[in-house]
């Protein structure tokens, strides 16, 4: 595709790739999903930082020497590269077991785990756009962790379908994906006065 017929932002209602979203220059974060474009919300909140910086350290801590790799937003996970490539999106933090997915500003493919944490503006495509992208794309485990409730929805791949057990602050959460790796939620959810 030539330079000058790319466009610089997304158009509503228009279908996009991965290629249109790479040149987009106008400064603002997008996510794609099936060559839609949806806007990213402006920085979150404290508590929604916090709690992405306590799990991106517990994870990062307990992979070290080891051959995984935890990475945080914004970082570019092409779910489907290898067919569409018209799905981008930004999961607050996905943790991948295979480092040849690695490439450029993101990865080829799913990773093992992803977690996203709820916003308001965000929720809906969370829980259910994204909980079907992630599935579809075969991610072993999907949390979606609510701060404002203070839980974890551990989201397991069985047999092509996802088997929810929630976690509430006092709980301890494994990981399924990481043997013997345990997440004292009481460690992520810290109360903030």
């Amino acid at each position: 595709m030539e330079a000058m017929n790319m466009e610089k932002h997304p158009i509503p209602g228009k279908r996009y790739t991965y290629e249109d979203y790479y040149n987009w220059e106008d400064g603002i974060r997008y996510e794609l999903i099936d060559g839609q474009a949806y806007l990213m919300e402006p920085a979150p909140g404290y508590g929604h930082q916090d709690i992405s910086v306590q799990l991106t350290r517990i994870f990062s801590n307990y992979l070290e020497g080891k051959p995984g790799k935890v990475f945080h937003a914004p970082f570019d996970v092409r779910l489907n590269f290898d067919t569409g490539d018209n799905t981008v999106l930004q999961p607050d933090i996905v943790v991948f077991l295979d480092r040849s997915k690695l490439a450029g500003t993101g990865s080829l493919g799913a990773p093992d785990m992803v977690i996203e944490i709820l916003s308001p503006s965000t929720s809906r495509r969370d829980r259910v756009t994204k909980y079907n992208q992630y599935l579809q794309a075969g991610v072993k485990e999907y949390w979606i962790v609510d701060p404002k409730a203070k839980t974890v929805s551990a989201n397991i791949l069985d047999d092509g379908r996802y088997l929810c057990t929630d976690y509430a602050k006092p709980d301890v959460a494994p990981v399924r994906i990481l043997e013997g790796c345990m997440i004292k939620l009481a460690e992520v959810f810290e109360d903030w006065d």
